[in-house]
């Protein structure tokens, strides 16, 4: 899953793909890399960022969709909103294949129902409060692994209870998580095999590689690259990352050596 960030601020590649023009270039490239689906998203979820509102968060959105849902027809495109007003008229109007929802319906109770009468693939994510505030001193009151299966396990109830069966689930790294509790959780990724769902990871560039190695961002293609190898070494079926040729060198040593 290639990322498309069409934000100004999201923590690595914001400003870059603002235009048609600087889009479109862009998905051609993660495509012919070997991406399978691109992953758009209009607002930025990194620690401390305020949730965009309704109205930038589609102005943002329609503009680009204009154009690359005629452009690339035959593409998968996910999209990265916890709104359910934004789900339904870009799936409806514009042909969105996947909805991709951090909040896994806690951010508007609408969702679920609204997925339901989709009927496409839903993503879920785990994340503790909001970005704005989830890196406050995220506590666990049992091994993080089982406390974020359990969530997981009422979310799927509730959403098969609608009819929702397609469902991808996400841990969530970084999002209210310290970073050993990342790192727990990485540990313990098989353990997500007992829902028996597609299992996403996204870890791309993120704070828990910069952290540790005492790089940045633009720095962190090595540390990305080993933590996705692990990733799918405990289960991982779907990498969600910026930089899509690495990821799938990944994935095709590891198919070869299986």
């Amino acid at each position: 899953m290639g990322i498309l960030n069409i934000t100004p601020d999201s923590f690595f590649d914001g400003g870059k793909y603002l235009t048609s023009k600087q889009t479109i270039t862009q998905i051609e490239l993660m495509l012919s890399q070997g991406a399978n689906i691109i992953d758009v998203g209009a607002f930025s979820s990194k620690p401390g960022s305020k949730l965009v509102s309704y109205t930038d968060e589609k102005q943002r959105l329609t503009p680009i969709f204009k154009e690359i849902a005629k452009k690339f027809e035959n593409v998968i495109f996910s999209l990265d909103t916890f709104r359910s007003e934004i789900a339904k008229e870009f799936v409806n109007d514009y042909g969105v294949g996947i909805i991709n929802d951090i909040s896994a319906g806690e951010l508007d109770a609408n969702m679920f129902k609204t997925i339901a009468e989709l009927n496409v693939p839903y993503i879920i994510m785990h994340m503790k409060g909001t970005p704005e505030n989830m890196q406050n001193n995220p506590v666990y009151n049992k091994n993080i692994e089982l406390e974020i299966i359990e969530y997981f396990a009422e979310k799927v109830a509730k959403l098969n209870q609608l009819g929702v069966n397609d469902i991808i689930i996400d841990p969530g790294f970084g999002f209210g998580k310290t970073l050993e509790q990342n790192y727990q959780l990485l540990n313990k990724l098989d353990s997500f095999k007992i829902l028996d769902l597609p299992l996403l990871v996204g870890i791309s560039r993120k704070s828990m590689i910069t952290k540790l190695l005492n790089n940045n961002a633009e720095n962190a293609l090595n540390g990305t690259t080993i933590l996705n190898t692990i990733a799918i070494q405990k289960a991982a079926n779907i990498l969600r990352v910026h930089d899509v040729k690495e990821a799938k060198e990944v994935i095709d040593i590891l198919n070869f050596l299986q």
